[in-house]
């Protein structure tokens, strides 16, 4: 099959356009919250996951320390490494190709590869999926960081909350079972809680540690009978 024709590639290409214009949100944010243009776009080219992205800049926003921005945004991301074991163990990529692989396994780069059914279709997928969203992600940043920085204070635009509506905004379309929708809510209940109580930046990471407890308790293995 011509790559133009794959339907990887298709899939790869549409799902980067989709999510490479989220960039545009994350650029202006970044920069009304206290991020430089350069810092923005470095944050995007370097740490390139959206959740943790936006994360980031929530914590920051909020007037938090960026030891726990970096916090936040480090929990966010261990996923990544999940994935970056099964695409490594899937597409099986040699040399340079491996580096590169590490830098775009993302969701979406992931979601694409898993769901074809032979090796060239899943290889197609995850390239075009990843590298295609990387390109548009940080052309969108690029773009976004200099319209925000346009926008002058962004309380006066209310979007001093808009981080977390961004967020919000990538993790709703993930909320489809049962359980982790009563883990967010949870979460958020723990959220609320402990915001009057701790210093910003902090709340995440407390919700960060009731999902990990949540999962682990879960989904531990039964313990063998004696």
């Amino acid at each position: 099959m011509r790559f133009s024709q794959s339907p990887a590639v298709k899939t790869g290409l549409s799902i980067a356009v989709a999510t490479g214009l989220y960039g545009i949100s994350f650029g202006a944010l970044a920069v009304t919250s206290g991020l430089s243009f350069w810092q923005a776009v470095a944050l995007s080219a370097l740490m390139f996951t959206g959740g943790s992205q936006f994360a980031f800049i929530g914590v920051i926003a909020g007037g938090g320390a960026g030891s726990a921005a970096f916090g936040a945004a480090t929990l966010l991301g261990v996923r990544n490494m999940v994935y970056g074991m099964q695409m490594n163990a899937l597409a099986r990529p040699r040399g340079w190709r491996k580096a590169a692989a590490a830098h775009v396994t993302i969701d979406e780069s992931t979601a694409t590869a898993v769901v074809q059914e032979d090796l060239v279709e899943l290889r197609r997928g995850f390239w075009t999926a990843g590298l295609g969203v990387f390109i548009l992600w940080n052309v969108f940043t690029v773009v976004g960081a200099l319209m925000g920085d346009a926008l002058g204070d962004p309380k006066a635009w209310g979007l001093d909350g808009a981080a977390v509506a961004a967020f919000l905004a990538l993790l709703w379309p993930r909320l489809k079972a049962r359980e982790p929708v009563a883990m967010a809510v949870v979460c958020a209940l723990a959220t609320v809680l402990v915001v009057p109580l701790v210093p910003p930046g902090v709340p995440i990471l407390v919700a960060a540690l009731v999902a990990a407890l949540w999962g682990w308790i879960g989904h531990r293995p039964a313990e063998a009978a004696a």
